[in-house]
C-alpha cells in the first residue's frame, strides 16, 4: 500500500491537515473496510510491533476500537489502566510513558481529561529520540483527531462508497448542533469539515456556543510536535453560529448533533434538559427543514430524548449512528498503519 502524501510521525491534532493526508486516511481506511469484510478479518501489517493504549480517562468506543484496530493488524497491545496503576503511587504520566517506552511500545495512544498530554509526551518521545509516534485518542476540550476523521469517512463513503475524499463534501451545508463549548469532537470536525470546503453551520445555546467559535478555523500559527505541511491548506469558509435551530438546519445536508457534557459543565449553563431538547433536541418533524437525503451523526455517547429522539436515533433511514462506530476500526487501522509502516 503506497502512502505517499503521509509524513506524520504522530497525530495530535487536525488543524493542519491537508487535504491530500485526509484523502490518504481516507483511501487507507477505505482499503481496510475491505479487509474488515473477509473471513479472517486481519493482515499482518504490523506484525511484532507493540502499541499501547494510555486511556486516562473512560471510554468504550475509542479505546475498544482502537484495540481492535490493532489486534486486526497484528500488533501486540498493553493496555493501561489508571486506577490499578503506579499513578496511584505518584509515579508522573510521563514517567508512566517511559516506563512503556522500556517495554518497546512503537505507538501510544493516549486519551486524557486534561489537553495537551498527548502532545507533552509526544514532545518527550522526540526529545529522547525514539521514534515513537503518539496518537491522540482525545484530550480534554482540546480534540478527538480519530473521531474527526471516522466521522468524515462516515460522510465519504455514503456520498461514493467505493472512492471516499474530502471534495465530495465540498459546498455540502453541515450543521453540529449542541454542547460545542466543552466538545473536543466539535473542534476536530470544525478542521476537517472546513478544509473540505463543507459550509458548516453552529447551533446552540449561546451558553454552549461562544462567538469566538466562528473564528476558530484559522489556520493556527506553530504546530505542536509535527512537521511543517509542505501542502497548504485552501481557503476555508468560515462556520456560522446560531443561537436558534431551524437557521442551522435549513436545507442542511448532514446534521451532527453532541453529548451534552455535563461533567465538564463548572456552573449551571442550561435552564433544564427537558428545555433543551425543546429548543435543540434534533427530532423527526425538525429534520423536515432540512433536505429530504439528510443523514444525522452522533459521536456517542447518546442521551436519548435530550440531544436526539430515540425514535429518530433508531431510525436507519436517516441515522448515520451505527455506521460511524463500524468506520472507528476501519479509519483506526489507517492510522495506526500509517503511523507505523515506516517502523520494524
Amino acid at each position: 500500500m503506497v502512502t505517499p502524501n503521509w509524513t506524520r510521525r504522530h497525530v495530535l491534532s487536525l488543524a493542519d491537515f491537508s487535504p491530500a493526508e485526509y484523502d490518504t486516511v481516507l483511501q487507507t481506511a477505505a482499503s481496510f473496510r475491505e479487509v474488515l469484510s473477509t473471513r479472517t478479518k486481519k493482515v499482518p501489517a504490523l506484525q511484532g510491533q507493540v502499541i499501547t493504549n494510555l486511556f486516562f480517562e473512560s471510554s468504550t468506543r475509542t479505546r475498544s476500537s482502537f484495540e481492535l484496530a490493532a489486534k486486526r493488524l497484528s500488533a501486540d497491545t498493553l493496555n493501561f489502566a489508571p486506577g490499578t496503576s503506579s499513578l496511584t503511587k505518584g509515579e508522573t504520566i510521563l514517567d508512566t510513558a517511559k516506563t512503556y517506552l522500556a517495554m518497546g511500545t512503537d505507538m501510544m495512544v493516549i486519551r486524557h481529561k486534561e489537553a495537551g498530554v498527548p502532545q507533552a509526551i509526544a514532545q518527550e518521545m522526540d526529545r529522547l529520540n525514539t521514534h515513537v509516534g503518539v496518537l491522540n485518542a482525545g484530550d480534554g476540550q482540546h480534540e478527538h483527531p480519530s473521531q474527526g476523521l471516522l466521522d468524515l469517512f462516515t460522510l465519504c463513503t455514503l456520498l461514493d462508497h467505493d472512492y471516499p475524499r474530502v471534495d465530495l463534501l465540498r459546498g455540502k451545508k453541515i450543521a453540529i448542533v449542541g454542547d460545542i463549548l466543552h466538545s473536543r469532537v466539535a473542534r476536530s470536525n470544525l478542521w476537517s469539515l472546513t478544509t473540505s470546503g463543507a459550509e458548516v453551520h453552529l447551533a446552540g445555546p449561546p451558553t454552549l456556543l461562544p462567538h469566538w467559535f466562528a473564528e476558530f478555523v484559522k489556520p493556527p500559527s506553530k504546530k505542536v510536535g509535527e512537521k511543517a505541511n509542505p501542502t497548504p491548506r485552501p481557503s476555508i469558509i468560515p462556520p456560522t453560529i446560531h443561537w436558534e435551530l431551524d437557521p442551522a438546519l435549513e436545507n442542511a445536508d448532514f446534521v451532527m448533533t453532541l453529548r451534552l457534557q455535563k461533567e465538564r459543565m463548572t456552573s449551571h449553563l442550561l435552564p433544564s434538559l427537558r428545555e433543551y431538547h425543546q429548543q435543540f433536541g434534533i427530532t423527526g418533524d425538525r429534520l423536515q427543514r432540512c433536505k429530504p437525503s439528510v443523514k444525522v451523526l452522533h459521536p456517542g455517547p447518546v442521551n436519548r430524548g435530550v440531544e436526539i429522539s430515540s425514535e429518530l436515533m433508531d431510525d436507519p433511514d436517516f441515522s448515520l449512528i451505527s455506521q460511524q462506530v463500524t468506520s472507528g476500526v476501519a479509519v483506526r487501522m489507517a492510522l495506526l498503519y500509517l503511523m507505523g509502516s515506516g517502523k520494524g
